[in-house]
């Protein structure tokens, strides 16, 4: 029996059978040693194999994961407690929403860096969500701005949104209609707000932000594939969503290690730089010291950003397995 995974809860996944019946498994043991280097070789989004299997504590057959489709992209990260293992955030997915706030808390440029990085070398496409928009005073106003011009200049979307008011919602849901869409962010940048938004009803548990330290506190526990509800009057007759979607939910995290990258291909993960490379006097340029760098000279001339080459920089050092990846 075939399906597709929707839910993981750490111990149990949730397989949704072609056949239209929701499934509870299990993986078994041995399934987790087929030199899959992660604390999770299951991920919500993956195409599976199920097989019933007796039990011998209970009359009914316990239903197991067998097998995993090869997936078309993935949205993995470094695992913070394993360095030497990895954290798969969702497969098979045709776009990631990355929601960042400029306060209250404030994402990093180091952390949007590493997620567009990442996403670029699984093929991902990326969304920036600025969320909280109403939020801000007039001096937020133009900083998050000036992040919106740096993200659209290198080559990414960018949206202003505010998910308690409705602010930029409806563009949104217009983009996510048929889509399969990973949601993700640090904590507190009010994704489960965003999607109790989205999707009347699904009433997903939200948290204020920690006063001490200005973070968000998770209040998502495990990924869940959650269907988007279609939409019923669609801006023109053109319009046509053969499928309403689907938003994966992901738990909060604080830091994103990179994972697997060598230093060689950090270069290629950062759009812009890739391009100012090319220009470097020696093809295997670190742009770090090397004469004729192209890339520093761009970062001199303020063609780069600053932030974004310091993020590029930081990459570099991720093979080694003693750097701590929590601040990312």
């Amino acid at each position: 029996m075939k399906g597709l995974v929707i839910k993981n809860t750490g111990s149990w996944y949730t397989v949704l059978t072609d056949d239209g019946l929701t499934v509870d498994c299990k993986i078994k043991g041995n399934f987790r040693l087929r030199g899959i280097r992660t604390t999770n070789p299951v991920a919500v989004g993956d195409r599976v194999t199920i097989t019933q299997h007796p039990s011998p504590n209970t009359q009914h057959p316990t239903p197991f994961i067998t097998e995993i489709e090869d997936r078309r992209n993935y949205i993995i990260r470094k695992s913070i407690n394993l360095s030497k293992q990895s954290h798969i955030l969702a497969a098979n997915v045709d776009l990631a929403l990355l929601v960042v706030t400029v306060v209250r808390p404030e994402t990093s440029t180091t952390f949007i860096d590493r997620f567009l990085a990442s996403a670029e070398a699984y093929r991902v496409p990326v969304v920036l969500v600025f969320n909280k928009t109403d939020l801000l005073n007039a001096d937020e106003q133009r900083y998050q701005q000036m992040m919106i011009d740096l993200y659209e200049t290198v080559g990414y979307q960018c949206m202003a949104i505010s998910a308690v008011t409705g602010m930029g919602i409806e563009p949104l849901r217009q983009m996510l209609q048929g889509k399969i869409t990973l949601l993700s962010g640090n904590s507190g940048v009010g994704k489960s707000t965003l999607i109790n938004t989205l999707v009347p009803g699904t009433q997903l548990r939200t948290a204020d932000i920690s006063d001490a330290h200005n973070t968000g506190m998770h209040t998502t526990t495990f990924s869940e594939m959650i269907p988007l509800p279609p939409i019923t009057h669609p801006p023109s007759p053109t319009t046509h969503h053969p499928t309403p979607g689907y938003l994966i939910d992901t738990p909060g995290i604080k830091g994103f290690g990179t994972f697997d990258m060598e230093p060689e291909e950090v270069t290629s993960y950062f759009k812009e730089i890739f391009e100012f490379s090319k220009q470097c006097r020696f093809s295997n340029c670190t742009h770090t010291h090397e004469p004729g760098c192209a890339v520093r000279d761009a970062v001199e001339q303020h063609y780069i950003a600053q932030s974004r080459y310091q993020s590029y920089l930081s990459m570099l050092g991720d093979k080694d397995e003693n750097k701590y990846r929590e601040a990312y």
